[in-house]
């Protein structure tokens, strides 16, 4: 038998003072809600669905209601789920009437011979297996239609300057909290089994083009659990995850002798080497060793056994 915990983070980015609080108390109330399900005998896969959808639900991150708006000024959201004991996964992007996508992506773990559904066809599975559909405006919030009206009007690209060619109204090294936030949430957790798995979700980037899909619902990217290795969820600036596939990359180096508290940090500084990327990670192995890292100003994590609960907006480092 294994000690369970779980371990969820909720975004990394120049989290403004005043809202410390608020994404503190976010992923705290997540973490919960995942140890609760785990100390009543639930999977992992079970702990981080709960987790993340307590996360969806809050408006103080990115990734459900209160996600940022697009270009077309609407909520796209995607989302993924992986057990490591299996190698299954589920995932959905680009969904816009689905309250908590994360359990549309269980179900298209549990329910689906394919990985991943998009757009219109991710939302009809989901309905077709017993979960309601929603009006896009249901996902919006007054405070993202300003912050759209805002990018608009600097013709913001949802794209650091760096990688715009250019075209970019901001500059490279702007910090401004309005535009260079990130706010994906995920979680990793271990339960009695012996068990690993890990969520992500996303409601992406400010202005985005409709239809762009991130590395957060993207298996190894984003997100990636696999017994034999690690559980692994990101956050931040998605494109160079991709290219280096990066949830995966990390999983893969966490070894007996190579724990996720050493993987974690080399991880971000590999990131950011290869490709100046910015973002976080958090990190758990079947012995329940743990890990966590970024290169932003903050990050937004708790973690939670059956002796502790911790959490805070930085790295306990």
């Amino acid at each position: 038998m294994s000690e369970p915990i779980i371990l969820v983070h909720g975004g990394a980015w120049a989290i403004p003072d005043d809202a410390c609080q608020a994404h503190q108390q976010g992923v705290e109330m997540a973490a919960d809600a995942g140890w609760h399900a785990l100390a009543k005998g639930a999977s992992s896969l079970q702990a981080v669905e709960e987790a993340v959808a307590v996360l969806e639900d809050n408006d103080t991150f990115d990734s459900g209601r209160g996600a940022f708006l697009n270009r077309d000024g609407r909520v796209q959201l995607d989302a993924l789920i992986m057990d490591g004991a299996t190698l299954k996964a589920g995932g959905v992007g680009c969904v816009e009437r689905l309250r908590n996508p994360v359990r549309a992506a269980r179900v298209v773990l549990e329910k689906s011979p394919h990985i991943y559904f998009v757009a219109e066809g991710a939302e009809r599975f989901a309905s077709e297996h017993g979960i309601p559909l929603i009006d896009n405006s249901e996902l919006v919030l007054p405070r993202e239609v300003e912050r759209w009206k805002n990018a608009a009007e600097q013709r913001y690209l949802s794209v650091p300057a760096e990688f715009a060619g250019g075209l970019a109204e901001l500059e490279a090294d702007d910090q401004s909290p309005q535009f260079d936030s990130h706010d994906t949430v995920g979680a990793v957790a271990l339960d009695a089994k012996g068990n690993i798995a890990a969520a992500t979700s996303t409601g992406g980037t400010l202005n985005k083009a409709p239809g762009r899909v991130g590395d957060s619902s993207l298996i190894g990217c984003g997100c990636y659990a696999d017994n034999e290795s690690a559980a692994a969820s990101t956050t931040g600036w998605g494109e160079p995850m991709m290219k280096l596939v990066f949830a995966k990359w990390a999983a893969d180096r966490v070894s007996p002798d190579m724990p996720p508290e050493l993987v974690a940090p080399a991880s971000i500084e590999y990131l950011h080497r290869r490709l100046n990327g910015h973002g976080g990670i958090i990190l758990l192995d079947r012995r329940g060793r743990i890990g966590m890292a970024h290169n932003t100003p903050r990050m937004a994590w708790a973690w939670r056994n059956n002796a502790q609960h911790k959490s805070g907006v930085r790295y306990p480092g």
